[in-house]
């Protein structure tokens, strides 16, 4: 798609024989809520790695925003926008949140802001930090350490941090998994405040979650498309429902 952020053509990755990626080919336009889903093994996770740069495809292209990002690193990607939040979160324990998303703004700004003091005591991280904890919730938080935050909260974290970047592109890789009931609640209200404002891909095995964010879903069974578009096309297709969905649970979710 000649307007699309990312374009995605024709990616294939193996790892010692097994295929990870096999040919795969999708874009996702700007302002689009994109969903991958697939069973166990289907790629996703190979796919969003070769997408942030810490994969490196055998075979393909990856363009965003216009520009071939195949080949370049992951703080490059970051640098044009593209930013990604991890299926296990990596954040410093001892830190508090607030300092953990200074840390991020200071990385992606490419310099030190003088190492040897505090991330937080520089104004120019501190505010863009402050503002992205209150997007995602966490404001009141502020000065608790990351050690202390529920698994909950440390997803909202996570996302702070990736916020504070000021990306075009988020990559989110299963933002839903092991959170409870009002986690989950909070963090479903906090993707459907990001819809339309950011362009999102995400991964997902919870699949009330991606047919009530997803504009299109594309899916994955062992490393090739199978499926892409509409969620309404996609609970319909035959073989979304052998592969992944199953026949039952596919018939229940139209």
């Amino acid at each position: 798609m000649a307007d699309a952020l990312l374009d995605v053509e024709g990616l294939s990755k193996r790892f010692k024989g097994v295929v990870a990626s096999d040919k795969v080919q999708f874009d996702v336009p700007e302002g689009e809520l994109h969903a991958i889903i697939g069973p166990n093994g289907a790629g996703k996770t190979t796919l969003i790695g070769q997408l942030a740069g810490e994969i490196t495809p055998d075979e393909g292209r990856i363009r965003f925003a216009g520009l071939d990002i195949t080949v370049l690193p992951t703080y490059r990607r970051s640098a044009l926008g593209l930013a990604r939040s991890f299926q296990i979160t990596s954040l410093f324990p001892d830190f508090t949140a607030l300092d953990n998303v200074a840390l991020a703004v200071q990385a992606h700004a490419g310099h030190s802001f003088r190492l040897w003091r505090p991330a937080r005591g520089e104004r120019e991280l501190r505010e863009p930090a402050r503002a992205a904890l209150a997007r995602v919730g966490l404001e009141t938080r502020a000065e608790i350490l990351a050690s202390r935050l529920s698994h909950g909260e440390h997803r909202q974290l996570e996302f702070a941090m990736a916020l504070a970047t000021k990306p075009r592109m988020l990559l989110l890789d299963e933002p839903m998994a092991g959170l409870g009931p009002e986690e989950s609640r909070r963090m479903l209200a906090l993707l459907h405040e990001l819809k339309g404002v950011l362009t999102i891909l995400l991964v997902e095995h919870d699949m009330e979650t991606v047919f009530s964010l997803a504009d299109r879903i594309t899916v994955l069974v062992e490393g090739r498309v199978v499926a892409s578009g509409a969620p309404q096309k996609i609970r319909a297709n035959a073989e979304v429902q052998r592969a992944y969905l199953g026949e039952q649970e596919a018939v229940s979710a139209v």
